[in-house]
């Protein structure tokens, strides 16, 4: 494996990072002790020749990632029912390598799981608190432990990323874009902090934290892997999920925030209003889609 950024020593400053294996990318949050590396690391890009350069933050980049002109459409899938997660990882497996191979197009799949924990390349044993609770799968993805569960809207994104812009950070902020735009569309301000992966809320009405900085709470999840440039595992928003069952672990290796749903900020909002908004913000950032 080469290490292209530091990452998951425990200690109390996060920035994006990157590992190549074998032709595969992980995207996760990483952890350094050394601040000075790590605020030299959030600047530096990875794209297509896979050397350093300097980027601007995540929140000042370009959000769309559209495909290259003539390229067909997303493919646009709802699962029925829950989808277990061995099944899920097999389907991404088979289609990413069709996408790569060009015999099936790009596809966003949503799906719903049962309760699960999942541990990503960077999940630390520590953060799994209640490991007798729920099913523990380990995952390809980048990222440490997170929940998933009836009333979490799970999105797999399996995108060709040689269609698009082969720019890890751009892919990223892309995907942060489109769960914010997301949220925009149900009223909820969504936030990229440059510090940490995912969509965070500001809670003015809860104390602040210990620094005076606002409390907030992290709403969606982000992480990825990509298999010679095509995406696979993505996004996942709190709907309706019973937000107990996220105290088993600490999600994402995040101890200073808590984790909150769109039913928990007062939104009578269900699944299918949330999918009708993911449709429509994707097609914003990443472009056209077909059923």
């Amino acid at each position: 494996m080469y290490q292209i950024a530091i990452t998951h020593t425990r200690a109390c400053y996060a920035f994006l990072s990157f590992f190549v294996t074998s032709g595969e990318i992980e995207v996760c949050e990483g952890l350094s002790s050394n601040l000075a590396l790590a605020t030299r690391m959030r600047h530096i890009g990875f794209g297509t020749t896979g050397q350093e350069h300097e980027t601007m933050q995540r929140d000042e980049m370009e959000s769309g990632f559209f495909s290259a002109a003539g390229s067909a459409p997303v493919q646009w899938q709802v699962a029925e029912g829950r989808v277990d997660y061995p099944q899920a990882v097999a389907f991404m497996e088979a289609r990413v390598a069709a996408i790569r191979d060009g015999t099936e197009e790009e596809l966003v799949w949503l799906v719903e799981h049962p309760p699960l924990y999942t541990a990503g390349t960077s999940a630390d044993e520590e953060d799994l608190l209640t490991p007798e609770r729920f099913p523990v799968f380990k995952t390809g993805r980048g990222g440490e432990y997170t929940y998933h569960g009836p009333g979490q809207r799970v999105a797999y994104v399996m995108l060709d990323l040689k269609r698009r812009r082969c720019d890890v950070r751009a892919f990223v902020s892309s995907l942060e874009a489109w769960i914010i735009a997301t949220l925009a569309d149900m009223n909820v301000k969504g936030e990229r902090r440059e510090d940490r992966v995912g969509v965070w809320v500001v809670r003015p009405e809860r104390p602040p934290l210990p620094d005076g900085s606002p409390a907030e709470d992290k709403i969606a999840a982000i992480g990825i892997r990509l298999r010679r440039w095509v995406s696979f595992h993505g996004i996942s928003i709190n709907v309706e999920p019973d937000l107990d069952h996220f105290t088993g672990i600490v999600p994402c290796g995040v101890t200073a925030h808590g984790v909150t749903s769109l039913v928990d900020l007062g939104l009578p909002v269900s699944m299918e209003d949330t999918d009708l908004a993911l449709r429509s913000a994707f097609e914003q950032v990443f472009g056209p889609t077909s059923t």
